[in-house]
């Protein structure tokens, strides 16, 4: 009877939050190969973004460094960045191979 109800009612751990979600959906479309190549990408509020979880995400999007945020007017976002320079990419590799190596 304890695993029944134990299988009914989803752990707090499995839940993903709408933010955590939108979160998720964003960066995805940032890191997509296509959108990496062109600089570019335009993000579509879905009906299942809550208006606060949307408002907190393309905020937290204005306010980042080197990414400039379009508002258009089917209400969808384009977000555009600049190539990074060669010396941000060797500092980049260097900092993710001390990552990757724990000893």
């Amino acid at each position: 009877m304890t695993e029944s109800n134990s299988q009914s009612t989803p752990s707090k751990k499995g839940r993903v939050s709408g933010l955590e979600r939108l979160g998720l959906r964003v960066s995805s479309m940032i890191n997509h190969p296509v959108a990496q190549i062109r600089r570019w990408v335009t993000i579509h509020r879905l009906d299942t973004d809550e208006d606060r979880d949307w408002e907190q995400v393309v905020n937290l999007l204005s306010e980042t460094d080197g990414i400039d945020v379009t508002f258009n007017g089917d209400g969808s976002v384009t977000l555009r960045w600049e190539a990074r320079s060669e010396e941000d990419r060797m500092i980049d590799m260097s900092e993710r191979e001390e990552e990757l190596a724990p000893f």
